[in-house]
């Protein structure tokens, strides 16, 4: 695997067990590659401008997985599934 963009943005630590932790450090690694891009657009630098909106890609698709509900969220006080495996007994 590459460097990471950022130190925040490493891929290869570990995200914190606790939910709010996890989004906290998922909204520190978008904002460090948001900083980073306008760094690298203000230089004009195109390929590492390009690999920041990649991993700016990765942590806006874990930022949704992450907001997504759980078992004890509000999909299932509706009678509700949160997964559509979530319905095999």
């Amino acid at each position: 695997m590459a460097s990471p963009v950022t130190s925040g943005s490493d891929r290869a630590r570990r995200l914190p067990s606790s939910p709010t932790a996890r989004r906290d450090d998922i909204a520190a690694a978008r904002r460090s590659l948001d900083t980073e891009r306008r760094r690298l657009e203000r230089l004009g630098l195109e390929l590492p401008l390009a690999r920041c909106h990649e991993e700016t890609r990765y942590w806006d698709f874990l930022a949704a997985l992450h907001s997504l509900p759980t078992r004890s969220g509000p999909l299932e006080e509706r009678g509700g599934f949160t997964w559509p495996d979530a319905r095999v007994p």
